[in-house]
């Protein structure tokens, strides 16, 4: 009966959810997108190609693991147990992270999933692993190393105890600060401690040098304190580092100092900090510039520090994070371009410290005003060796905000992530203020793509998992704005395969000619066209399409031309940009901010502002042809109410639109149909206005009705009475026009308390008022072929569904475990009933009531590569090795740490395996050729038990090599002298002989 009754009210027939049934209504986790908490450390791999991301512990949920390759390769690693990630670091095949409750979790990058965690006796300070190396070395509170043995999953017989203890009795247990292996001789460790370093050797398994860096009385340190100048004083360690030849060592200070030492003598070279030089020194310092200067202004702490080298290790620079003065306007990165190093053997010690006082050129990567670089990911081009600091093309920043800024390295310029990184990470690069979605024809959006000027690849690692094939033909198309004035452009999907997985962009900001109070409000995108209007807060509307740019490489200057109310902003393309979104024209008459915006499919934009006014742009001009407030017919009235009207109050309250929506169908009374646009204000009015054909081939809008709602409109959705079908204004209906077509249609209102379904302009229509929580978002919805249903999300943290026309209850289920309820209002329902809402902060979840249970957010991607060969790591050059160097191979520290008892660990084995497939290989080559010999009938096993025999006597032939060398070095060394000695001898008797000849 309420069926017949709201239907013969409303003027629908027929039951347009006759096929929905509640069995039906089952939550889908489609996908999720973002970044659920604050990112707290980054870690990339440039063998394969991934990008870590952890995040901190908040009450959105435990810190996650985030591992990012190309496209849309993601994949999500949990910690074993709630807390933040401290640590990511790779490993080979392996991913270790350190997390807040002292937990360090192994995971294989092959299976993507935790195969390994332990808890070490004390507080882990720091963590060291190496890609050729199957162990971590863990530094404690205590002052002690550990390792443990990824390949086993155990811990290793190997602990270095606290060598600076030793060093000095009457210091405390202080903890490890920092590690890091040689670069080019991993049997030389470098361990920092709070009072200094030690550089220790596995070899010898001694210290070699103790490195302390004290100032004394008089000297001003990066700390410009003229009390505690008066005094000696030892600056706390922060970080050490290697230069990439392992000459020398880089330390960093908690007063900024940068001190500089000779790794082989442990003599100090240079103390320095950003801008002066010489701060060991009593008196006064020099500037980098070599001018006198007095150390005034406070330094920012060292956030910290990477010494990075060119293809060639001798060139080299210094890039860091912090250590800037506190007053400085600009901050950001600094890096220190030293150039060639001086060759050590021949250049004086006056010579090093120059080279090292004065940088080739000094460069400041830029981040955006009022934010601090306290991190940074260097992007190396091939080499996980040096650090990870080998010929970087980029480096990712990482704000004290937790957002994301890529720039290129070393110049600094901004990098934008389209195309580039992964879009959940484009949510913290800036951070995402608004959302918007768009149903964009797959033809349309498969011909939407961007060609911008941008350097190599950053993420190109992993492979995609194969998906359903696509579900509909149009296609969820996501807008996000950012903090930077940036909008994105992308398929989010309904869970389906991704045909064009490409990302466009627009810089809001460039278009309207300023970068001061750029905040964008509102945006829509048109379907049909791909076109796209941002509307500000300060009252302009930017209007962008898609094409070509013809000034694509040249920066041009804006000419000012202004017609029929528009300026043309054509000119403002990105010069970087070839094809893509640019921008077209802008409305440049603020009147408050931008409260909605909408752009048709046929080429007409409105947009409502702030102070109650109106605009409606016809984009085939472009022109304004209509402006009006909603003062100018705030009287008229038409009949119809969901509640008493409270008209006398509502006159008093300031009032704009919320809502906008295009449409063709035939008004009440009225037997054709007509391109009609509808409007939703915040005090629940609902306007009506016509699009009327003009003789000179243009349109003008005419008002139709209004009714009064009594509340604030939250969605309109013109549908086909006789189907229920969108009404929407495409371009083949609006074309139909001509011909006579005529849509018997009516319009479905969600306001915060009620829903109506009527004709418009004014019938009354059938009404329904929800009962206990008001509606945050609302919207009519297709389930496959079975009907149409309205569906909305409510204050109860439920999305609820409803008949069509009895506005019966079908279905409810609870989101406020998926979704945040306290963001329902910025939630987005889609036609096909998926449901775009926030999780947290920067992470943006998809889910569909009308699905089957499932959870599709689960990756199949896939993220190691077993054909990315490792590159071997760099030796020790000739110069060292004739000099004594004692050099331990990365098999030679395997014996050294795990002992001679070890098994082979799996990647030996494979590595075994290998070497027996191509001895075989190549034993067969020789049969056909002639006889074998008896070494190619030797078996795997056997092979393999060889080999093990073999590495059990490394160690000590490995000690009688380096004795042999120290001898030969030695007796070398004689005979190069005896020969000298020979040389002045004869020397000497021949001017002898000369000289009595000649007497």
């Amino acid at each position: 009966m309420a069926q017949f009754l709201r239907g013969k009210q409303a003027g629908v027939q027929h039951d347009l959810s006759a096929g929905l049934a509640p069995e039906l209504f089952a939550l889908d986790q489609v996908a999720r997108y973002g970044i659920n908490s604050q990112i707290s450390t980054l870690a990339y791999d440039p063998v394969q190609s991934l990008l870590a991301v952890g995040t901190n512990e908040s009450r959105y949920g435990s810190g996650q693991i985030y591992v990012f390759g190309g496209n849309r390769v993601s994949v999500v690693l949990s910690s074993p147990r709630k807390a933040s990630i401290a640590t990511l670091q790779f490993c080979a095949e392996k991913l270790l992270s350190l997390d807040s409750k002292n937990d360090i979790a192994i995971f294989s990058l092959e299976a993507k999933k935790l195969v390994a965690s332990y808890s070490p006796p004390s507080k882990v300070t720091a963590l060291l692993t190496d890609p050729t190396l199957d162990y971590a070395l863990i530094g404690l509170q205590n002052g002690d190393i550990i390792a443990y043995d990824l390949d086993r999953q155990a811990l290793a017989p190997f602990r270095i105890m606290n060598l600076w203890k030793e060093h000095d009795r009457r210091s405390r247990n202080l903890p490890v600060i920092a590690l890091a292996l040689h670069p080019r001789d991993i049997g030389t460790l470098l361990i920092g401690y709070p009072q200094g370093a030690v550089i220790y050797s596995f070899k010898q398994n001694k210290p070699l040098n103790y490195i302390q860096y004290e100032l004394q009385p008089g000297a001003p340190g990066g700390i410009p304190d003229p009390i505690s100048a008066r005094r000696s004083r030892t600056p706390q360690l922060l970080h050490a580092a290697w230069h990439p030849t392992g000459t020398f060592i880089l330390t960093g200070h908690d007063d900024s100092s940068l001190v500089i030492w000779d790794s082989k003598t442990g003599k100090l070279v240079l103390a320095r900090t950003l801008q002066d030089v010489n701060i060991d020194r009593p008196g006064k310092v020099l500037s980098s510039g070599s001018a006198q200067s007095e150390v005034t202004s406070l330094n920012a702490p060292l956030f910290r520090i990477a010494w990075c080298c060119k293809q060639n290790p001798d060139d080299t620079g210094i890039l860091i994070s912090g250590g800037s003065p506190t007053g400085t306007a600009k901050k950001g990165l600094n890096f220190l371009d030293f150039g060639q190093t001086p060759v050590y053997a021949t250049s004086s010690w006056q010579v090093l410290s120059d080279h090292f006082a004065k940088p080739k050129s000094q460069y400041r990567l830029i981040t955006p005003p009022n934010t601090e670089a306290v991190d940074f990911c260097i992007i190396p081009r091939n080499s996980p060796h040096y650090a990870g600091a080998s010929d970087p093309i980029a480096v990712i920043a990482l704000l004290a905000s937790g957002e994301l800024l890529t720039m290129s390295f070393p110049s600094g310029h901004p990098i934008t992530p389209t195309n580039q990184l992964h879009a959940s990470l484009t949510f913290v690069h800036p951070f995402v203020n608004l959302i918007s979605t768009s149903y964009v024809q797959r033809t349309r959006w498969l011909g939407m793509i961007e060609k911008r000027s941008q350097g190599p690849r950053i993420l190109v690692g992993g492979a995609e998992a194969t998906r359903p094939m696509k579900r509909y033909e149009d296609r969820n198309i996501l807008l996000t704005a950012h903090a930077d004035s940036t909008v994105r452009v992308w398929d989010a999907g309904h869970g389906d395969e991704i045909e064009n997985g490409a990302m466009l962009q627009v810089d809001v900001a460039r278009a309207v000619g300023r970068t001061d109070a750029v905040d964008i409000s509102h945006m829509s995108m048109s379907g049909a066209t791909g076109e796209l209007a941002a509307g500000l807060t300060t009252g302009e509307v930017a209007i962008f399409r898609h094409g070509y740019n013809h000034t694509f490489g040249q920066e041009i200057s804006h000419v000012n031309k202004t017609e029929f109310g528009l300026e043309d902003i054509k000119d403002r393309a990105d010069p970087t940009v070839k094809e893509g979104l640019l921008p077209l024209t802008l409305f440049p008459h603020p009147r408050g901010s931008v409260t909605a915006i909408r752009i048709s499919d046929v080429g007409f934009v409105v947009a409502g502002f702030e102070n109650g006014s109106i605009t409606v742009i016809d984009l085939r001009g472009p022109a304004v042809i209509h402006e009006a407030n909603l003062h100018d017919f705030a009287k008229v009235v038409s009949r119809g109410s969901i509640r008493r009207s409270t008209s006398n109050h509502n006159q008093t309250r300031p009032e704009w639109v919320v809502v906008v929506e295009f449409a063709v169908m035939g008004l009440e009374g009225e037997e054709y149909s007509s391109i009609l646009f509808f409007l939703g204000t915040n005090l629940g009015r609902f306007i009506t206005f016509k699009l009327l054909p003009m003789p000179n081939g243009g349109y003008s809008a005419q008002l139709a009705g209004t009714i009064n709602l009594d509340d604030k409109v939250v969605s309109i959705s013109p549908i086909s009475a006789d189907t229920g079908s969108p009404a929407s204004a495409s371009p083949d209906t609006v074309a139909s026009l001509r011909n006579g077509f005529r849509l018997n249609g009516v319009v479905i209102v969600a306001t915060q308390a009620g829903v109506r379904i009527f004709k418009p302009a004014g019938a009354k229509g059938a009404s329904k008022t929800w009962n206990d929580f008001l509606c945050d978002s609302a919207r009519v919805v297709r389930y496959e072929d079975r009907g149409y249903a309205l569906a909305g999300l409510f204050g109860d943290g439920t999305v609820k569904t409803y008949s069509i026309p009895s506005l019966k209850e079908i279905a409810s289920t609870r989101l406020s475990d998926t979704l945040d309820p306290r963001r329902f209002s910025e939630a987005i329902i889609t036609p096909t009933g998926d449901i775009f809402g926030w999780i947290g902060p920067s992470e943006l979840g998809v889910v569909n009531p009308w699905g089957s249970g499932q959870d599709t957010t689960l990756s199949l991607d896939k993220l190691y590569n077993k054909e990315a060969l490792l590159p071997p790591r760099p030796t020790i050059s000739n110069i060292q090795w004739i000099s004594g160097t004692q050099y331990v191979t990365p098999s030679d520290l395997d014996v050294l740490i795990g002992g001679s008892d070890r098994p082979p660990s799996k990647r030996m084995v494979e590595q075994m395996r290998s070497e027996e497939q191509q001895r075989r290989a190549a034993g067969r080559s020789a049969d056909t050729a002639g006889p074998s010999s008896s070494s190619q009938d030797e078996g795997y096993w056997a092979y393999m038990q060889r080999q093990v025999q073999e590495r059990t006597e490394k160690l000590n032939i490995m000690g009688d090599s380096m004795d042999r060398l120290e001898e030969h070095s030695s007796n070398w060394a004689d005979d190069v002298g005896k020969f000298v000695s020979q040389q002045k001898r004869k020397a000497v008797m021949g001017s002898t002989y000369i000289l009595r000849e000649l007497g």
